[in-house]
């Protein structure tokens, strides 16, 4: 409703980074399954994702209120009482990430780290090997290599969760967790709204910067 008030919760910088890296991720394995001369987006693919991922570790640590993991990452007591909460119904919405909702960043942030290091150092046996591969010996690539094809399938089942914990919040929760994610603004939440100005958006670029050029020298050696 028009008159509903409404909390900034994710800043632009913090909703760029989401559609963004879930586009890499799409044109990553659409690229890979392909193969051929499309292993070079895919390894460029890679490394636009790496360098969003470690501005992301950047963001939560100098980024707005609820990117921050100091403000969503709690300890096992926590996430056994939101479940406890959940399963009874007693589980209020919250601003930013839930306790079971941070685990689900932990594990996805985790995941897609190992995979985009792992890259760096992968071979295909045929023409393509990341630009690392030439500083460690074939069996190393060899098995990060192998790293790096099983772990596609921890990210697939993480993504799957994701897209059902989604499903399961618009429809026994009545809480839409996917607008939020494209306007920045949450209703029924209270608290501090997160900054989104100009000056936060400029840090952002910075430290995007900064991710961005640490991956360019990694990748150029």
């Amino acid at each position: 409703m028009s008159g509903t008030p409404r909390l900034r919760v994710w800043d632009l910088p913090t909703r760029l980074f989401h559609w963004a890296l879930a586009l890499l991720v799409v044109c990553s394995v659409v690229t890979a399954q392909v193969g051929g001369l499309w292993m070079d987006w895919h390894l460029r693919a890679g490394y636009a994702a790496l360098a969003l991922l470690l501005f992301r570790l950047l963001w939560g640590v100098f980024g707005s209120r609820y990117a921050r993991f100091t403000q969503f990452v709690r300890g096992p007591s926590a996430v056994l009482a939101y479940l406890r909460a959940l399963r009874t119904g007693g589980a209020a919405p919250q601003a930013g990430h839930n306790p079971l909702g941070a685990l689900s960043v932990l594990a996805m942030l985790a995941a897609l780290l190992v995979q985009a290091a792992t890259g760096l150092f992968a071979n295909d046996a045929i023409a393509t090997e990341g630009p690392l591969a030439k500083f460690v010996s074939g069996s190393t690539s060899d098995f990060l290599t192998r790293v790096h094809k099983l772990n596609q399938y921890v990210l697939y089942t993480l993504v799957a969760l994701h897209v059902a914990a989604i499903a399961f919040y618009r429809v026994i929760k009545r809480e839409d967790l996917l607008r939020p994610m494209i306007t920045g603004d949450r209703t029924g939440v209270a608290g501090e709204p997160a900054r989104d100005d100009l000056a936060m958006r400029l840090r952002a670029a910075l430290l995007l910067a900064l991710a961005a050029g640490a991956v360019a020298y990694l990748v150029t050696r």
